[in-house]
Parts: structure tokens; sequence; C-alpha cells
């Protein structure tokens, strides 16, 4: 008899055990998928959704999470003065949008940002003094080293930061930009002015075959590419960098790795200095002549 009690009794045990699991993990599902819903209907609205300090904290680092989210903090209110944060956020913008209306887009990854005014406890939990900061929070565990993007190594362009996500979640995404006409236009207008000026020196086209003109193309062409103008381009670096805490601002890169493009015209122009003695003779080589203001009588 004693036997049989306790069968019931430790059967009952488990059940009721049991039960407690089933209700745990229903919850939990409920949970997730509570939070799935509320940030694929946020998705919906805007391509990167905003945060304060509690929707990160709910939706960004606790559990149960199947989803990975890239998280921008930035500064974009005008009295913080941050320049770089407006280029760094159309770039990521364009990302985000390029993200949400991509054929293979899906719930498992979401683009999301906090600014410094509507979460600075994020700023402070996560001992960030700058901005803008890129992180990537995976579906399970925590950031490691390569979660945050090296900006002053890469940069902070669309296709920069592409490439980033797809190394942090094996999620390839292509960047569609916006159509841009103004390349076309610019293009349009200089052939345009061009073809202008050899109609109207139609009966006098020596200036093409002229050594100065030829030349300062070419010295032009020179200290443009060994100041670095290339790889701002293919880059995107920020103008210069301001320190949100002390509000000075860096018109030199500090790493041997990146530069700002205020750098490249410091460099561009430093060149051009340097390197006067050399031009100037070679001028003289050229045997440029300077046509009297007067004729003689």
């Amino acid at each position: 008899m004693a036997t049989v009690n306790a069968f019931f009794l430790v059967s009952a045990i488990l059940l009721i055990f049991t039960g407690f699991i089933d209700a745990a993990v229903k919850k939990k599902e409920d949970s997730l998928g509570d939070k799935v819903s509320q940030m694929t209907e946020w998705n919906n609205k805007k391509a990167v959704i905003r945060m304060n300090g509690d929707k990160f904290r709910q939706y960004v680092k606790t559990t149960p999470k199947n989803y990975s989210v890239i998280v921008m903090l930035t500064a974009l209110q005008a009295q913080r003065q941050c320049s770089v944060c407006k280029q760094a956020n159309d770039e990521y913008t364009i990302l985000a949008n390029s993200w949400r209306y991509y054929q293979q887009y899906s719930n498992k990854l979401f683009f999301a940002m906090v600014d410094y005014d509507e979460g600075s406890d994020v700023f402070s939990s996560m001992k960030i003094n700058t901005a803008p900061v890129f992180m990537h929070f995976p579906a399970k565990g925590k950031p490691k080293k390569g979660d945050t993007l090296d900006i002053h190594r890469v940069g902070f362009s669309a296709e920069q930061i592409a490439k980033w996500v797809a190394e942090r979640t094996d999620i390839n995404i292509r960047v569609f930009r916006p159509t841009n006409y103004s390349g076309t236009l610019a293009l349009a207008l200089l052939f345009a002015l061009i073809g202008g000026l050899l109609y109207l020196k139609r009966n006098n086209l020596e200036f093409l075959y002229n050594k100065t003109v030829w030349g300062g193309l070419a010295l032009f062409v020179i200290f443009a590419m060994t100041s670095g103008q290339m790889w701002n381009h293919i880059r995107g670096p920020p103008v210069m960098h301001k320190n949100p805490s002390t509000g000075q601002i860096n018109y030199i890169h500090g790493s041997s790795q990146g530069q700002f493009i205020a750098e490249t015209y410091i460099v561009f122009f430093l060149s051009i200095l340097t390197n006067i003695k050399g031009i100037l003779g070679a001028c003289l080589k050229m045997q440029w002549t300077v046509k009297p203001l007067v004729k003689p009588s």
C-alpha cells in the first residue's frame, strides 16, 4: 500500500514539474513570438528602428531572441554637431532600405539605431564615448570583438557595412542606391562646355598642343592621386571627426590605416608647396612665355 502511495506521489510531482516546464516553454515561445512580431511591425513602418534604452534592453539585449540586430549608436541632434553621424546615417539608411525591399528579406535580421539624446544610458552601460558606432548583436550569445565595425579602417559606406554584415550573419545584402542623375548631368555639361570651346576656337586649335596645359593637368592628377583622393572615393571617410565628449575637432586621422577628407586636401596643398621648386623648373624647361601687354610700335 505504501509503495502504491509513493508511486502516485512521485507521479503527481512529475506531472506538476512537467506542467511547470511546459508553461515556462510556452511562455518563452509566446515572448519570442511577441518580440519578433513587434520588431517586424516596426520594420514595416521604417527600415531603421529607433530605440530608446528600454526598447534596446528588451528587444536587443534580452533573450529569448532568434534574430540578429545591427545597431547604430549615434548622435544626430543639431546641438551635438556631429557631421560624421549624419553622413553615416544616410549610408546606414540606404543599407537598411536595401534589406527591407530585398527579395531574400526575412525577420532574422533587423536594423536599429539608438540616438544619444534618446538613450544615453545605453552609451553609459556599454562604455561608449564616441559616435557613430556600428554593432552586431547576434541571435545567440554576446557580441564579440568582430561584432563592432572598425569604421576607421573600412569606412561606413553602405557597401562596406553590407560586407561586414555578411561576415557576421552570413546574410548577403545587395545595396540599392537611389538614382542620382547629378553625375550624368555634370558629365553632359562638361562635354557641352568642351564642345562649345572647341567650336569657338575651331579656327585656332593650337592650344591643344600647348605643353603648359597638359603639364598642369598632369601635375593636378598626380597630386590628387598621391594625396589619397581615390582612397576617399572607395572608402567614403568623413570630412573630419569631432569628439562628442570634448568637442575637439580632428582633421588628421590618428591611425596610419585611415584618413579624413580634410587630411587629403592638406596633403594635396603641402605636396604643391614642397614641390614648387620642381614645378618652376619644369615650367622653364617647357619654355613658358608671357605675351607683352603692350605691342611694340
